[in-house]
């Protein structure tokens, strides 16, 4: 590759971490319902004792120094209290200016019966971030006009901020369906590196889902299913639609998702809002440990540059026995999806 077209791939290169880190930090996971309760801290507590989730996100893997997330949840439903508790992890590298970013909150749900069949979650999670920016990375126009690689006149005040944030959600469900909003940002907090008074905006989130059993034991286990499912999602000027379904068969799950809003909406004239396709694959055991894997499927005018993305989960669920045996028949669990 010649300089020219060196310097112009870093260019467009930093221009999108730069678009990323003022509109998009927050990671983003295909496997939106792995990670419960980072979408929504309403999931906290809905499981059936304790549960651990690992999710990992590789995007745009063909793009030098692309995009790379990471986040660990941890949840526990205390059933005398109607009510979750939960830790969540997330890391964050992107782009060539080596933006980095960490959070760590904490959530609580509280749960309660509308009937008989149907219940309402509300909650909400506290966090702290660190983002902080790897100045050596990142290249300036003076450093080209000057024809001086290793030294820039610009002024970077600090590579690293950090800020305290808040987000709350509410879920109304029952055993076969869902719906739910939540808000993250609600503090807008100061997220600029440079002396420009930037705040991140508040984002919000609906989704839903419906349950169609096909087969279930003589205890009532469904053992066959298919749940279709969404999330709409958006934070200022910028949305985006995750649209699809997955097919659990004996605990074997196919699915398959549509990312963008192609009709209704364009990011500008000649580019429609058509993101990706998804094809997810995993596996659930006894309802205690599933494992999924992701590929998108870019089809954006990105599509031949980026190489799609590529995300795996696992979740691990567990009870007391004596749990079991006491509280299972008394409470039921949102027929959330598990990759």
């Amino acid at each position: 590759m010649s300089s020219f077209a060196k310097t112009y791939c870093s260019m467009v290169l930093l221009l999108f971490g730069g678009l990323t880190a003022s509109f998009g930090q927050d990671p983003q996971f295909s496997q939106f319902y792995a990670a419960p309760i980072y979408l929504n801290p309403a999931f906290t507590g809905n499981t059936t004792q304790v549960r651990a989730a690992a999710i990992y996100r590789k995007q745009w893997p063909r793009i030098t120094k692309a995009f790379n997330s990471f986040g660990f949840f941890y949840d526990m439903n205390i059933q005398k209290i109607k009510s979750g508790i939960g830790f969540v992890v997330l890391t964050d590298k992107s782009g060539a200016s080596a933006l980095k970013f960490t959070n760590i909150g904490l959530s609580y749900a509280y749960k309660t019966g509308i009937s008989r069949k149907v219940s309402i979650s509300a909650g909400a999670r506290a966090s702290y971030t660190i983002r902080g920016i790897n100045k050596s990375e990142l290249r300036f126009y003076d450093q080209y006009v000057r024809d001086d690689p290793n030294s820039t006149i610009e002024d970077l005040p600090t590579n690293q901020i950090t800020y305290f944030d808040l987000a709350a959600g509410m879920i109304v469900f029952s055993r076969s369906f869902w719906v739910g909003l939540s808000f993250d940002h609600l503090t807008q907090p100061y997220q600029s590196f440079i002396k420009i008074a930037t705040v991140l905006p508040i984002k919000y989130s609906f989704h839903g889902g419906y349950k169609i059993p096909f087969e279930k034991t003589i205890k009532g286990d469904v053992t066959k299913s298919l749940t279709i499912a969404m999330n709409y999602k958006g934070q200022q000027d910028w949305d985006q639609l995750d649209l699809g379904l997955y097919l659990d068969y004996q605990g074997f799950l196919l699915g398959l998702w549509y990312r963008g809003i192609p009709v209704l909406k364009a990011y500008q004239a000649g580019y429609s809002n058509n993101d990706a396709i998804i094809f997810l694959v995993g596996y659930k055991l006894a309802d205690y440990i599933s494992i999924g894997y992701s590929f998108d499927l870019t089809i954006s005018k990105l599509s031949m540059a980026s190489g799609g993305s590529h995300e795996i989960s696992l979740i691990y669920e567990w009870a007391q026995p004596k749990y079991k045996r006491d509280n299972m028949k008394k409470d039921f669990m949102m027929p959330c999806m598990k990759f």
